[in-house]
């Protein structure tokens, strides 16, 4: 029996479940995939353990910049009802602080992509930020662009919102601290991947408060929090290939009209894209990766 049969989770995400352990949260990643706003019936090998590795990574080399949540990954550390889960459990949980959490995603853009890129074809801003003229898909950034969004519910869109009305949600100071340790970690993060050939194009924090304190919290630069690209491809005026799910988006968009129900994956796009979360976990940390559980 799998364990969110045995024990049911607090709370279910598009890809982790949480379970309130009273003094403390235990994030558990599964393999699902979303995108498009829907989780998809297929999940993608190894996707969750690739996901919380990586966050258990980015948390420890980043601790300097930002304290975070993280509490522990130890097996030992868990209580004692979820021991029988442990193959299913190594290598994807996390036991972690309760934080009150900012109602804002925190997204650090240094490339044009995605709904920036949208919105700069449109309008010539990203986030209601003017940009020069003459950039094209993919271009990197006069500057990096902290451009926050809220949070929305499962299946809802987030809507990008402006530094001020971050400030109306949290207040000043705060806003201040989302904004200042967002670009802090994201400079830092950048640095360190393009050293081993990556590009971080663009990614999403979420922070929260713990005894008064801005902590970095949730995943952190993994592969669905982040545009990964590989630098050694690199060139504007194109999509680029990336370590992340937009196989999977481009396949969708190809093969789906975007009305009801996702169609399920072919078993190669499943296969290549477990290949490129690994790919990413391995580039990022230099290990080799070898699955530690189920």
């Amino acid at each position: 029996m799998a364990l969110s049969d045995s024990i049911k989770p607090t709370a279910r995400g598009k890809v982790r479940d949480l379970y309130d352990l009273g003094d403390r949260l235990l994030f558990v990643a599964s393999d699902r995939i979303s995108a498009f706003d829907y989780v998809l019936e297929d999940t993608i090998p190894f996707k969750g353990e690739v996901l919380t590795r990586l966050s258990l990574f980015w948390f420890n080399l980043l601790r300097d910049i930002t304290p975070n949540h993280l509490i522990s990954a130890d097996i030992a550390d868990l209580p004692a009802s979820f021991t029988p889960f442990t193959r299913e459990l190594v290598g994807r949980f996390m036991l972690v602080k309760k934080a009150t959490m900012f109602p804002i995603e925190c997204i650090v853009r240094g490339y044009l992509s995605g709904s920036g890129l949208k919105e700069y074809e449109t309008l010539g801003t990203v986030s209601g930020v003017a940009l020069p003229p003459g950039l094209l898909n993919s271009s990197m950034l006069p500057n990096v662009l902290y451009s926050p969004s809220t949070k929305a519910e499962i299946g809802e869109h987030d809507v990008n919102i402006s530094y001020e009305e971050t400030v109306a949600l949290v207040g000043e100071s705060n806003a201040a601290a989302l904004r200042d340790l967002s670009l802090a970690v994201y400079s830092a993060a950048r640095e360190y991947a393009a050293e081993r050939g990556i590009i971080i194009a663009d990614t999403k924090f979420e922070f929260g408060l713990i005894d008064g304190q801005v902590v970095l919290a949730d995943e952190v630069l993994t592969p669905d929090s982040s545009r990964f690209w590989p630098l050694d491809k690199y060139g504007p005026g194109r999509d680029q290939p990336s370590f992340d799910k937009q196989y999977v988006r481009d396949w969708l968009k190809a093969n789906w009209d975007m009305q009801g129900t996702p169609p399920r994956l072919p078993k190669e796009v499943i296969e290549a894209t477990s290949a490129k979360y690994i790919q990413a976990f391995e580039l990022v940390t230099g290990e080799k990766f070898v699955p530690m559980g189920s």
